[in-house]
């Protein structure tokens, strides 16, 4: 029997909804808008592309967009100067900086000046400390979408057993510590791990972000499982041009999983969603307000 699919273009639809509902009642009943300041550093086209779009959703949500677009060879100095500014105002509750930067620019020490409160990123080190030992914390959005996908699915996650691939600071080791602290079992697989297959059959929840075309195969995935694929590669077609696939081998793995997300249509769309969500519980931390249920993990 095919597996269910998980439809991540209607989910993060019904999310920015809500969002949107969550930031007309701050409008109404608080008269505060929630902010959005987004930083591009230089000209990477798809990097262009994706500023371009999380300003527009940001803005039809009902949410201000602050967009600062800075040339290649600005000083770490300067954008660090616009960083403090952003921390500093009171209209911004949200910053994201798009990676990549140029070579010239620490990313580490340019993400670590973002104030956690409004890291909504959830990349600086504070705020990932903070997941890592049960504290309230900026949640990455990637990680975040992916355990919202999981619980709308299975309801309680608790005593599944679950394996990341992938160790990555933005997916994989996040996406764990989300999943420890939903009681899972959880197994963190990568590049050294011996017998990777052995370790995905045994698993209730796959949860595949290495980077590698359709590396996981479908005989690889236990009966019924659920197969979160946040892979996003681009492949030449025999026929010419290009396709998007995602780190699971989607055409056998759909035959055996209990649910699978498709990509695209899967997690990416998440992860803006989760983005705007992010923002508003930034804007109600700041302002003292309760925050809207079922958006933070």
């Amino acid at each position: 029997m095919a597996a269910r699919i998980l439809d991540g273009k209607t989910f993060a639809a019904e999310l920015r909804a809500r969002v949107a509902d969550g930031a007309s009642a701050l409008q109404a009943a608080h008269g505060i808008t929630p902010g959005l300041a987004v930083v591009l550093v230089g000209e990477d086209p798809a990097s262009q592309v994706y500023v371009r779009s999380k300003g527009k959703m940001t803005r039809e949500v009902g949410m201000n967009s602050f967009e600062r677009r800075l040339a290649a060879d600005t000083s770490e100095t300067d954008l660090l100067a616009l960083i403090g500014r952003l921390n500093s105002d009171p209209a911004v509750h949200g910053i994201l900086v798009q990676l990549p930067l140029p070579g010239h620019i620490d990313e580490a020490r340019v993400i670590n000046a973002i104030s956690p409160e409004k890291d909504v990123d959830g990349f600086t080190i504070l705020n990932a400390g903070r997941l890592a030992t049960g504290q309230e914390a900026m949640v990455p959005c990637t990680p975040l979408g992916c355990l919202m996908l999981l619980r709308d699915h299975h309801g309680s996650l608790s005593g599944l057993e679950a394996v990341v691939i992938g160790r990555s600071n933005i997916v994989g080791k996040p996406m764990a510590q989300l999943l420890l602290r939903d009681n899972c079992t959880v197994t963190i697989a990568h590049s050294r791990s011996r017998d990777l297959p052995a370790i995905v059959r045994r698993s209730d929840i796959v949860v595949a972000a290495v980077g590698r075309p359709e590396m996981v195969e479908g005989d690889w995935i236990k009966p019924g499982a659920t197969v979160i694929d946040v892979g996003i590669n681009r492949i030449e077609k025999p026929e010419g041009g290009t396709r998007l696939v995602g780190d699971v081998d989607f055409a056998s793995a759909s035959q055996v999983a209990g649910a699978i997300t498709p990509v695209p249509g899967g997690v990416g769309p998440m992860t803006i969603a989760c983005l705007l969500a992010n923002t508003l519980t930034a804007c109600c931390r700041a302002n003292g307000l309760p925050e809207p249920e079922g958006l933070t993990a």
